[in-house]
């Protein structure tokens, strides 16, 4: 009787836990905004800012040196090979969602000019 209860109240934390949110589609509609809104643009600006780095190691700082030159072509090497990845994924997601959720409202498409009568 004891695993019972231990076992029942294991089952019953989430969603004790996911109480204070709310229901849960608010929930996971908060987290999507976060990964969305924040941590994807995020991660963007870091590549940016490794890739910035990379070429100033390579252009500026590297000038004569030719191990620093060597250290800032691999910068900017992984930082377009992260752009690459990321925006494939990107899109991936984005294909896979569009065919399992497809978004059923007709495009808006420009009306032709108007004749005044």
């Amino acid at each position: 009787m004891k695993r019972i209860a231990i076992v029942g109240s294991l089952f019953a934390l989430p969603v004790m836990a996911l109480a204070q949110f709310g229901t849960v589609d608010t929930f996971f509609n908060n987290i999507s905004g976060f990964i969305n809104s924040v941590l994807i643009p995020l991660i963007f600006a870091i590549a940016l800012l490794v890739f910035l780095y990379g070429v100033f190691k390579y252009f500026i700082l590297g000038g004569g040196n030719e191990s620093a030159r060597e250290e800032g072509k691999q910068l900017v090497m992984y930082a377009i090979v992260g752009f690459v990845l990321m925006v494939s994924i990107w899109g991936i997601v984005n294909i896979i969602a569009g065919g399992l959720f497809p978004d059923n409202t007709p495009p808006n498409t420009p009306s032709g000019p108007d004749i005044g009568a």
